[in-house]
């Protein structure tokens, strides 16, 4: 697998750069990883890089997205904190990799079982983990199916705020950031909400 260059990043488009993705996420579930000389990568991406994704997933030790995507050295951005939630950093970290270096595409990667999301269903306070925590309450009020049991031990109800964590951080880019949104009108880049499960290996992309 040839490490990207400047004239390879050009030739990809939103869409290209999505199936790329998936392939790389069916290889990894099937454990076929992509024949990759990670040394010669380095060496070939000493003096620039030249991604194609931006991926913003939780700090989870199981979702390393160069892992689960099967993708080597300068190929994504990769943004990781809890809960996959989004902050003014984050947003110009994004600006910078699709504005000035020009990746194509934008994930917003949820997990199954995300311990962020567990821990603000139970509206747990600890430090400075109670104001990340509370950057997942406005997904908890968003899910309106559940009537009873709203806390971090029901699955169902875990996995509808999981989704909707994801959905209202895309929705967050494109209202806090101008330069995103007009990316994403102009066809320039996609952005894309997934959601990972931690028991199977596999991306559903939403």
């Amino acid at each position: 697998m040839r490490t990207h260059s400047k004239e390879t990043q050009s030739q990809l488009n939103p869409d290209l750069a999505l199936e790329i993705l998936k392939e790389g996420n069916d290889r990894f579930v099937k454990n076929l990883k992509a024949n990759r000389n990670l040394l010669q990568q380095v060496n070939e991406t000493a003096q620039g890089q030249f991604p194609f994704a931006t991926i913003l997933s939780c700090i989870d030790s199981r979702t390393s997205a160069e892992l689960i995507f099967d993708q080597g050295l300068g190929d994504v951005f990769s943004i990781r904190i809890a809960g996959n939630i989004l902050n003014e950093d984050i947003l110009g970290s994004m600006e910078f990799a699709t504005k000035v270096v020009g990746t194509k595409i934008i994930i917003v990667l949820g997990h199954t079982k995300c311990g962020a999301i567990v821990g603000a269903c139970n509206n747990v306070e600890l430090g400075n983990l109670t104001a990340l925590l509370d950057k997942v309450k406005p997904a908890i009020a968003l899910e309106k199916d559940t009537t009873e049991n709203r806390t971090g031990s029901n699955v169902r109800f875990v996995d509808n705020v999981t989704t909707n964590n994801v959905i209202h951080t895309i929705e967050r880019i494109r209202r806090e950031s101008p330069i995103i949104l007009d990316l994403e009108n102009t066809g320039a880049i996609k952005i894309v909400g997934a959601i990972y499960n931690v028991d199977t290996g596999s991306v559903n992309f939403l």
